[in-house]
């Protein structure tokens, strides 16, 4: 039991450094003024290549460092991702409100129009690891992202199906016609299904560890933080939280100018 808590503080400690750290960043990155875009566009692209290069070190390196390196380069890539998003480079081709009496798959179609473009990103980008995982016996940086896409995914339908806390009040102002497509109010069934399938699928991945089902590896501890971390994002739908508990250091100016953006959501 001692060598097992002990094997998972540094890399549970890892994960929620990166996690906290790394969504801080987005936050002050994307309220900087709005003339420096390029040039944070291009800085966030060079660690785009940087950490793509990261990743497929990390593959053929199944040992402690190749799991750091392959946790902080997704972490990093996912950034981008998150940059990219929030500060309006890639959303979807529809930049305007939903449509006033959208319902059903009219609102629907609208809802995934207004982010397809970084969906197709997103998908792009795990096509490049798919591509780069081939023949290589690590998986922590294929599965690091997965689990991110996964979890994003499920924080975008909950937000689409309806939740009591949807953050619209920390969208930047550029994004503030995504708030129409939220559903703020009650939890929806789906929340409590992705929600409990996460729980179960985190406790699963703990008890195999705990009874020696599997070996207990860096990695197998970096992504079952990482999960836990997400249905903790998750629980904020319902929950509030101000922003600046977490990351006041990254959000000093005013709401006005806030933005949502996390590792996992």
């Amino acid at each position: 039991m001692n060598d097992l808590a002990h094997s998972s503080v540094a890399p549970a400690l890892f994960a929620l450094v990166a996690w906290w750290f790394g969504t801080g960043a987005i936050l002050w990155l994307v309220r900087r003024p709005g003339r420096s875009l390029g040039l944070r566009m291009t800085g966030m692209s060079a660690l785009l290549l940087a950490s793509l290069w990261g990743a497929w070190w990390s593959m053929g390196q199944p040992s402690v460092i190749g799991a750091y390196v392959a946790f902080a380069s997704v972490i990093a890539m996912w950034g981008w991702h998150e940059f990219a998003f929030l500060s309006g480079v890639i959303t979807g081709p529809r930049r305007e409100v939903l449509a006033p009496g959208s319902q059903g798959s009219a609102r629907f179609a609208q809802s995934l129009q207004a982010v397809l473009h970084h969906e197709l990103v997103l998908a792009g980008n795990f096509g490049v690891l798919w591509l780069l995982q081939q023949g290589q016996p690590s998986h922590v940086a294929l599965c690091t992202f997965a689990l991110l896409w996964c979890m994003r995914l499920s924080a975008k339908l909950n937000l689409y199906f309806g939740v009591p806390e949807v953050g619209a009040q920390y969208l930047p102002e550029h994004l503030r016609y995504l708030a129409s497509y939220f559903r703020s109010g009650r939890i929806s069934a789906f929340f409590i299904a992705s929600v409990t399938v996460a729980l179960v699928a985190w406790a699963w991945v703990v008890w195999l560890a705990f009874t020696g089902s599997v070996a207990m590896s860096t990695g197998w501890v970096l992504l079952a933080s990482l999960l836990g971390l997400a249905i903790i994002e998750h629980l904020l739908m319902v929950f509030p939280l101000p922003l600046q508990r977490l990351w006041g250091w990254a959000m000093r100016s005013s709401l006005s100018r806030g933005a949502v953006a996390s590792v996992a959501v």
